[in-house]
């Protein structure tokens, strides 16, 4: 099949808009299952995992291929749940285009601006599907006015509603002037219904007007008052989605199956093709300075990106990968850029949710899983071993909340570390540490639920049954001046003995990363054993100094020192250069950080008072109010995670119910001086009584 013919499209929404419902009617519709199935009762295609079909939600993004119109459409269904935000971010990396689902009711939600900001961040090109029209209080104007009030999406409406709730009936297709019935699943095309009219017309008119900015032949015709064919119309709103110039809108009812084939028919429409996407750029792996370009052609040398890891119990490790250029076959290796090694794959699946089909090869602009690669990790980049790029790789959100997980004996806490290992591999938002000095197993991820599912997947699927802690906030250690240290390591035992010696400073610098610099001069310190001591202050990074956080924001210098020709050793050097980094540390007016949360409710104008006080008695602050629908607004703000434990039990509460929140990590911010001396007691508490 012609590249030109291939869509790899995401669907993505806030958590409840309907996403998993309209891929499920997409694959029936277009033939790739036989039966609809449903995320109410368990049976949703793409919520193969256990723990999908018991929530009702959607977890690991998973990828599926069907047919439209002599179109391939590579299709991957991403969480709305924010503690699985990173399922999203990956998919986004590889998309070339994306259908947005609302809710009819819930319009623009705090996870749809987080979807939004994610597809902008990758230009990801997109069209809106305004689902749920069927539900009562549907708004489809309303929507569309959230649209361009709060995502400045530059929206225009494609389609409009015939009806709307229990009214609901088709739809009306504002490029043809046509309209569509939906009568069990059957699309019937009739003439626009007279008290529609009109309505139809403005739009229409509105449609026209915004994609006459973008295209002289349409805006002369429009000028003229000339009739305006559905074929320029096409021509110019495709030129406009690909280019993220604006968002069609559509609407319909998943559930019901009204308004699916039309959409179908946009993504083959509008979407683009990994041709339109043209080339991909990445770096020499020699020189980052120099760029190298693959274009998506079998002729280029091959290059692709690694995105998804899924351990399988049956063909062991998968690894997905979205091809950008070249072809690849069984049996061939690859060079990983990310890491410089080469692998050798030994099979190519084209994945359907749980089934498989084996291919002979895959070409550019396509979504595969590959089989044997033991190394390759979310990010990395595969290429041809005789043409190497390194390209763009995918952005990881910090985890925000960690427990403690321990294991009845010994056999089992192997079995569990090597189960972590896997869950990590697959998902890089979750981490898994060991506490050096109690020998605890510590998990992090991005909320409580995404740690409640890993426990829960440790059980079902590796047959571990694991002890949890509570739930703790994961803080960051930094410092907030500059110290230097004059270390040295000396250590006399029976036979040889260790010395090493480093003069180290560190100072505060911006962001969460950690810079090493070498500044030794004439061999004082031998340049083989500088990796050690770099490798011994990352390994206290990790572990913390302060009470076993991860530290961040700081640069070390490694300035001076001496060493012993017989009794120095990498091992020395890396101790020492452990030991002079925490002594420093110390020194440096040392400080931690807490996780704050950026939330969003909405609530009935009666709560807001009640609400909004007991936000700001947990350290929070409103920065946002504004009119949601008649009764109800939405409030947006601040607060530190470690405030809002038990958060959604408060608010219904306050709200009888009434009121809903969402909340995502939004940045670290130093704790408050009167809390840090209480943090630090907890956490040393927690130390002991590990030991």
């Amino acid at each position: 099949m012609s590249i030109t013919k291939a869509r790899n499209i995401g669907i993505a929404a806030h958590i409840d808009a309907g996403k998993t419902t309209v891929t499920e009617r997409i694959l029936f519709f277009t033939g790739t299952t036989r039966k609809i199935g449903e995320v109410h009762d368990g049976q949703a295609t793409m919520d193969f995992m256990k723990q999908e079909q018991e929530r009702g939600i959607t977890i690991a993004s998973a990828a599926i291929t069907s047919a439209w119109d002599g179109h391939q459409i590579n299709i991957i269904d991403t969480p709305g749940h924010v503690d699985f935000t990173i399922e999203v971010e990956r998919s986004m990396r590889v998309l070339d285009g994306l259908v947005a689902v609302f809710c009819a009711v819930g319009g623009v939600e705090a996870q749809s601006e987080t979807v939004w900001g994610q597809a902008d961040r990758y230009r990801v090109p997109r069209i809106a599907f305004i689902n749920k029209m069927d539900r009562p209080g549907a708004d489809f104007f309303d929507v569309l006015r959230q649209l361009d009030e709060q995502l400045d999406a530059n929206p225009v409406a494609f389609q409009i509603p015939i009806g709307a709730e229990d009214t609901l009936r088709g739809i009306v297709d504002l490029v043809r002037m046509r309209a569509f019935l939906f009568e069990d699943g059957v699309r019937s095309e009739v003439d626009i219904p007279e008290e529609l009219e009109e309505q139809a017309r403005e739009y229409r008119e509105k449609l026209v007007e915004k994609l006459a900015d973008f295209s002289d032949d349409l805006a002369e015709a429009f000028l003229e008052e000339r009739e305006v064919s559905e074929e320029l119309i096409r021509k110019v709103a495709r030129h406009c989605v690909v280019r993220s110039l604006v968002t069609p809108v559509f609407c319909g009812a998943a559930y019901q199956n009204i308004g699916i084939q039309t959409l179908l028919d946009a993504v083959v429409a509008y979407l683009p093709s990994p041709a339109d996407k043209g080339a991909v750029t990445g770096v020499d792996i020699d020189d980052p300075e120099r760029t190298h370009t693959r274009y998506p052609t079998e002729s280029d040398p091959f290059c692709g990106l690694a995105f998804k890891i899924i351990n399988d119990p049956y063909v062991g490790q998968q690894t997905f990968v979205r091809t950008y250029s070249g072809l690849l076959r069984p049996g061939s290796q690859l060079y990983n850029a990310t890491t410089g090694k080469k692998e050798r794959i030994s099979r190519i699946l084209r994945i359907h949710a749980k089934d498989r089909k084996e291919l002979d090869q895959v070409g550019p602009g396509d979504i595969v899983a590959l089989i044997g690669l033991k190394n390759a990790h979310t990010g990395h980049t595969l290429c041809d071993p005789d043409s190497p790029v390194l390209l763009e790789s995918v952005r990881v959100p910090e985890p925000v909340i960690s427990v403690k997980v321990s294991t009845a004996s010994r056999a089992e806490q192997d079995k569990l570390h090597a189960s972590l290992r896997k869950l990590s591999l697959e998902d890089p938002s979750f981490l898994v540490r060991t506490v050096e000095r109690t020998g605890e197993t510590v998990i992090a991820g991005m909320g409580e639920l995404h740690l409640e599912i890993v426990v829960d997947r440790l059980k079902t699927e590796f047959g571990v049954t694991a002890t949890v802690g509570a739930p703790s906030v994961e803080y960051k250690e930094t410092i907030t001046r500059e110290a230097t240290v004059n270390h040295r390591y000396v250590k006399q035992t029976g036979g040889k003995g260790q010395y090493a010696h480093v003069v180290l400073r560190i100072e505060p610098m911006p962001g969460s990363g950690f810079e090493f610099v070498n500044q030794i001069v004439g061999g004082v310190i031998p340049q083989e054993f500088i990796p050690a001591v770099r490798r011994g202050i990352e390994e206290t990074l990790t572990t913390g100094v302060l009470a076993d956080y991860q530290v961040v924001g700081v640069r070390a210098v490694l300035m001076d020192g001496s060493y012993h020709a017989v009794d120095s050793s990498d091992q020395a050097f890396r101790i020492c250069g452990s030991m002079a980094f925490k002594e420093a540390f110390r020194q440096a007016l040392p400080q931690l950080l807490e996780p704050i949360m950026a939330i969003e409710m909405a609530t009935p104008d009666d709560y807001i008072g009640d609400l909004v006080g007991d936000l700001t008695r947990r350290r929070g602050r409103v920065e946002n109010m504004r009119r949601y629908r008649k009764g109800s607004q939405k409030v947006s703000g601040e607060a530190p995670l470690m405030e809002l434990f038990g958060y959604a039990t408060a608010i219904r509460s306050l709200s009888s119910g009434r009121a809903n929140y969402s909340m995502e990590m939004k940045r670290y911010a130093p704790l408050p001086v009167s809390l840090h001396e209480a943090v630090l007691a907890e956490a040393k508490k927690r130390i002991a009584e590990g030991r």
